[in-house]
């Protein structure tokens, strides 16, 4: 066994022991989903969602071949994150809630929240199996573990500390992982800038100025990344339910500003690193591979400590899809339509068997998927319709005309839309009407073009 990946199991088990260790005595639904969460555990949990495996590696990619500007990636998220925090949050846990699909049918009905909360899922779930792959991928490339057994032993493992804790394990797990994240990108930077020199000699052996041009990768690229993690924010279920676990309004508004400044600069970091791989590495011809062949060029124990940090950055956010996924299930299908009179033991049961299905679905998906483009193209169908959902709440906030019949075909017309916008590139390269129209622009002029025209049709029928 090499010494990165000896630190990398020993990270991965002290994790899990600490996610067992967190389970609290006098086990609840409530407690299994979150309740009463401080303003670091409302971070702590929360970071989760926006610091995965995209915000290192994916992000270090776009530093390696388009520069700084691969930064948007978590600047945009840390603005989504704000425009929660400042405009949403108040409102959102004025109605006692733990879920977003419960929110939704506060203005839309019953029968909006189910259908919300079946597509939620699935983002949940397309999510989890991303970072799966991406740790699977990282196992097979740098530590050289068969891909189907790094994947099998990491989604056990998140599977049985979420289950034994719930938000607990989660929370007291991800204080762990955000210093390992922070920590390991943090020293890595100073240890390669070390090797390159000067800023001077950095700047001069990138390729082309382009590379610390804040938008060299695109205006349509960053304006796009905005727009979504915006809608993304105010509907993502992983970042939102610490909000509404959280101990009183005022912890769920601050928390959520912190979270938005803890996360967008952190691109910043691996968009940096990434620049300096392709420094260090020019002839790399696998951008995906930047950070962690710049790990492998490091002391073997400050690498593995560093590629325990990108584990860290994945299992920070797997673990709180899946309970995410667990809990919409159970509050908003068993709980809310299926047994309105269950008792909290067999909420409690539902909850954790239902959260470990979505573990264990993410670990099939991950190994089926396995050196496949397509389930990127899930991803970025996902992210629609989590942005158009948003969409669709917010004229059901405001527009008094919007009606729950219409919302839900605008749900199931706008779902349908953005996958065949995805499906459509997939097959042909290139998007449908427009190359600038991505699926975020497509879901978004949908969302609300049938709202609208679907609200007012089914008024008119009345």
């Amino acid at each position: 066994m090499t010494t990165q990946l000896l630190i990398v199991a020993v990270y991965f088990m002290i994790t899990v022991a600490v996610g067992i260790h967190a389970k609290k005595r006098g086990d609840s639904s409530s407690s299994f989903h979150g309740a009463g969460l401080g303003v670091i555990m409302c971070v702590a949990a929360g970071t989760g969602e926006w610091l995965g495996g995209t915000s290192t590696t994916g992000v270090s990619e776009y530093g390696f071949l388009y520069g700084i500007s691969g930064a948007w990636y978590t600047i945009a998220n840390g603005i989504g994150v704000m425009v929660l925090a400042l405009l949403f949050a108040k409102l959102y846990r004025s109605h006692d809630t733990i879920t977003v699909p419960g929110i939704i049918e506060k203005y839309l009905g019953v029968d909006a929240r189910v259908v919300s909360s079946i597509l939620l899922t699935f983002v949940m779930l397309a999510v989890g199996t991303s970072q799966l792959i991406a740790a699977g991928t990282l196992g097979v490339a740098v530590l050289g573990v068969e891909y189907n057994i790094s994947v099998i032993i990491l989604g056990i493992g998140f599977i049985t500390y979420t289950l034994a804790g719930g938000m607990n394990a989660i929370v007291h797990t991800n204080i762990m992982h955000f210093i390992a994240m922070y920590g390991g990108m943090i020293l890595v930077l100073f240890l390669i800038g070390g090797e390159i020199g000067s800023i001077e000699v950095f700047k001069s052996s990138l390729p082309d100025a382009s590379y610390y041009n804040w938008f060299s990768i695109g205006k349509p690229k960053v304006a796009s990344w905005i727009i979504a993690s915006v809608l993304g924010a105010c509907t993502a279920q992983a970042g939102i339910q610490p909000i509404l676990a959280a101990k009183d309004v005022n912890v769920a508004k601050k928390s959520a500003i912190i979270t938005a400044l803890v996360v967008a600069p952190f691109g910043i970091i691996t968009a940096i690193l990434g620049m300096m791989a392709r420094v260090q590495f020019p002839e790399l011809t696998n951008a995906k591979l930047a950070l962690p062949t710049l790990m492998m060029s490091l002391n073997p124990v400050v690498g593995g400590i560093v590629l325990a940090s990108i584990l860290a950055a994945i299992l920070s956010t797997v673990s709180p899809i899946i309970l995410a996924a667990g809990t919409m299930i159970t509050k908003d299908i068993y709980q809310r339509v299926l047994k309105p009179d269950a008792a909290d033991k067999d909420v409690l049961f539902v909850s954790k068997a239902v959260t470990g299905l979505a573990g264990v679905i993410s670990i099939i998906l991950a190994v089926l998927f396995y050196g496949s483009t397509r389930i990127l193209d899930i991803v970025y169908f996902a992210y629609t319709i989590r942005g158009s959902l948003f969409v669709v709440l917010l004229f059901g906030i405001y527009w008094r005309k919007t009606t729950a019949i219409g919302a839900i075909r605008a749900m199931i017309l706008t779902t349908c839309v953005g996958l065949f916008w995805v499906v459509y590139r997939a097959i042909t390269g290139e998007f449908p009407i427009h190359p600038d129209l991505n699926e975020t622009y497509a879901s978004i002029v949908v969302a609300v073009l049938s709202t609208v025209t679907f609200s007012l049709c089914s008024s008119k029928n009345k």
